[in-house]
């Protein structure tokens, strides 16, 4: 996984001015295990940067992303894109209820991970393999709603 400092040194790389936008930006995605939209970063920082513009967060993502140190996950049911930190091989479960997304380690991915590596012969700078369904919670709250 990522540290802020390998974000922050990508982006200062890559000719970015490292704003406190922006490093806030890239804390929020290392230091949390949620997988945030634009949306949601926005809104969560919109109150400590009152004239951050949601442009300012998406060239963050996008710059991050073209960069490998974060992956997008696509859709959690939500029609918004999800965004990952953790760029070591592993399952994302996605609630099509609450559109959590949860992070599922896993030995079998990794051993996948190092197959695919080493028959293709390519420089891996990530998968993403993504798993739909009902997470606990939800699955209660329809036995409750509509108990049999």
């Amino acid at each position: 996984m990522n540290t802020l400092e390998d974000l922050i040194t990508a982006l200062r790389q890559q000719g970015k001015r490292i704003t406190p936008q922006r490093e806030a930006i890239c804390r929020l995605l290392v230091e949390s295990d949620e997988h945030p939209t634009a949306q949601q970063i926005y809104a969560t920082l919109q109150a400590q940067f009152p004239n951050m513009s949601l442009a300012t967060v998406y060239n963050t993502l996008e710059t991050l992303v073209s960069l490998g140190l974060i992956h997008t996950l696509g859709s959690a049911g939500d029609d918004a894109i999800h965004y990952d930190a953790d760029t070591t091989p592993h399952v994302n479960l996605a609630c099509i209820s609450c559109h959590r997304v949860i992070d599922l380690p896993t030995s079998s991915v990794t051993a996948l991970d190092e197959e695919v590596g080493q028959n293709s012969h390519y420089k891996l700078l990530g998968a993403r393999l993504m798993y739909y369904g009902l997470c606990p919670e939800c699955q209660q709250r329809q036995i409750e709603i509509n108990p049999a």
